[in-house]
């Protein structure tokens, strides 16, 4: 009985280990280099290495054969679409959501002024990835200073089922969600449901910037909490909660509706890293990765990309 106990405390101690309890205790970022100053990243993985994309500059792309070593290749957008100056006088486009599908890649971006929900989600599309190969599809869901939500910050998910969903949102009352056509990836006909899948009670409800993953009959909402943009002044933290559906309702670690201000920490300021947040989760072959942004205090507050695995402590993500 007492080896089985000994055996049982060290099991346990090693799992508390390996799991932060605290932002102390968080990693650092997976080495990275070149060019890596990309802010509200995305990626995804091809046959010959990766692709990530990033906010401004018609959607910035790099390029990277192993996951370390970034360097600049263009911008995925040739032109700025007409249709983006009527939300931004600039014709600046922000927070891409990238991944492939049916033979083909999928771009899902904002159009937007900062703190402004006069804003809209486009979609473009390429056989390739590769800049200058996309072509807008147009406007998938748009908001006015009318509504009480933000049509920015998009993700797109395809369930086991073969269901698609855009979750987005930022400020005002949260997070978002709409069923699409797989066939166009715009709007699904005769379903013009919004559902509420995150906010924060107290106003200015500062959540955005989604991520919507499926593990093991699970689905886990990845959110940023806080403020972005603030360099060393940045407040952003990465929550999750975790759902049966992919609507929803999604609860925390200890139950708490995320509609209600729940979200169980994954990720937050630490050490040199300040603000960590805009993120997106890809499934590589060594596991799922969480890519995001953040702050360097180290290097005045310019913002740098960071990169680490998640391991899972018994349907929980952590980073490692």
């Amino acid at each position: 009985m007492r080896s089985r106990l000994l055996v049982l405390v060290t099991a346990v101690s090693a799992l508390a280990s390996a799991v932060p309890s605290s932002a102390a205790d968080y990693p650092m970022p997976g080495v990275v280099t070149g060019d890596v100053a990309a802010h509200d990243p995305s990626m995804v993985r091809t046959d010959s290495g990766y692709l990530l994309y990033s906010t401004h500059d018609r959607i910035e792309m790099r390029s990277s054969p192993d996951r370390t070593r970034f360097d600049r290749a263009g911008s995925a957008l040739a032109s700025v679409p007409a249709w983006v100056f009527d939300y931004n006088a600039d014709g600046d486009v922000w927070a891409p959501d990238i991944s492939f599908h049916d033979g083909q890649y999928w771009m899902y971006y904002s159009a937007s002024s900062f703190g402004s929900n006069h804003s809209a989600i486009g979609l473009a599309t390429s056989p390739t990835g590769q800049p200058g190969s996309w072509q807008d599809r147009g406007v998938v869901h748009a908001t006015t200073t009318a509504d009480d939500h933000n049509a920015i910050d998009p993700n797109l998910l395809v369930d086991s089922q073969g269901r698609w969903w855009l979750s987005f949102g930022s400020f005002w009352t949260g997070i978002r969600m709409i069923r699409l056509d797989p066939a166009t990836g715009m709007r699904a006909p005769g379903d013009q449901t919004v559902h509420r899948l995150a906010t924060r009670p107290q106003d200015p409800h500062a959540v955005e910037a989604p991520a919507i993953v499926e593990r093991d009959g699970m689905f886990y909402l990845f959110v940023s909490f806080g403020r972005c943009c603030q360099g060393v002044d940045s407040t952003y933290r990465i929550v999750v909660g975790r759902s049966t559906e992919p609507t929803g309702p999604y609860l925390d670690r200890s139950g708490t509706p995320m509609t209600e201000g729940g979200g169980t920490e994954v990720l937050a300021s630490h050490d040199n890293v300040v603000g960590p947040g805009g993120q997106s989760v890809l499934g590589d072959s060594d596991g799922d990765l969480l890519v995001y942004h953040y702050y360097d205090a180290d290097e005045g507050g310019a913002h740098e990309l960071g990169i680490n695995l998640l391991g899972w402590d018994r349907g929980w993500p952590h980073v490692r």
